[in-house]
């Protein structure tokens, strides 16, 4: 394999908008168009390409666009396996999902690319939920290792993807300690839509655990912030349904 150096996080997010990710596709063709790309930029852009295909479900396009990439060093070789890997849990094959994981985990550990391992342990604990904690252990662990605050970010992701399977297996206060991990990694680290959602998450579990005064006056802030947003409205109407309020 060539050198392990990979393409700016930063230049992918100013093309990423997962909201629209047809649009998000055609800004990643254009890209790797440009001129003045290397094979391995020009690669791990096609990668992009390849998860935003998946992201509108055409899963067997989106195959084959990571076929046709030749180009290979570590950073190249991590996406591929990572956008495999998504493809099939998008297509609700987790247990074919959870080796390509694994095996982008291996080489981007191998090759100091920590985002990129974090990104596979973050799906990990997604696509191997019985093993999420440590999935999410691992992750934060390598954190450790990071050198610049795009990656620390990673650990608003890790502690609000426990948080949400620790809510779901209704073990309520260890999810609320997640949720406040996660929003002190946003405060941190994050940007405002990552703050905003985070104080959301806690709200949410507030509510979960009863505290209905405390997460009222959560979204009550929030509504404030984003009067549009329609998670914060739907919360607003249940806990001003709540008798006693």
């Amino acid at each position: 394999m060539t050198s392990a150096v990979s393409l700016r996080q930063e230049t992918l997010d100013d093309l990423w908008d997962f909201d629209d990710p047809a649009a998000s596709e055609q800004r990643m063709v254009r890209a790797a168009r440009s001129r003045g790309l290397t094979p391995g930029e020009r690669a791990e852009l096609e990668t992009q390409q390849a998860r935003a295909l998946g992201l509108q479900g055409r899963f067997d396009e989106a195959d084959a666009v990571l076929d046709g990439i030749s180009f290979d060093s570590p950073a190249v070789a991590t996406r591929k396996l990572l956008e495999r890997g998504r493809l099939r849990n998008s297509a609700g094959q987790a247990a074919e999902a959870v080796p390509l994981f694994e095996g982008a985990v291996g080489i981007a550990s191998r090759a100091g690319l920590v985002f990129l391992q974090v990104d596979g342990l973050h799906m990990l604990a997604i696509a191997d939920s019985g093993r999420a904690a440590h999935w999410t252990g691992e992750g934060l662990a390598a954190l450790e290792r990071a050198v610049d605050d795009r990656t620390r970010r990673w650990a608003v992701a890790l502690h609000n993807n426990l948080g949400w399977s620790l809510h779901g297996a209704n073990r309520l206060e260890e999810a609320l300690e997640e949720f406040s991990l996660a929003l002190d990694a946003a405060s941190r680290f994050g940007g405002d839509d990552q703050k905003f959602f985070a104080r959301w998450a806690y709200a949410r579990c507030l509510r979960s655990l009863d505290r209905v005064p405390e997460a009222l006056a959560i979204q009550r802030e929030l509504s404030m912030e984003r009067p549009s947003d329609e998670s914060v409205a739907g919360e607003l109407a249940i806990l001003t349904a709540v008798p006693g309020d």
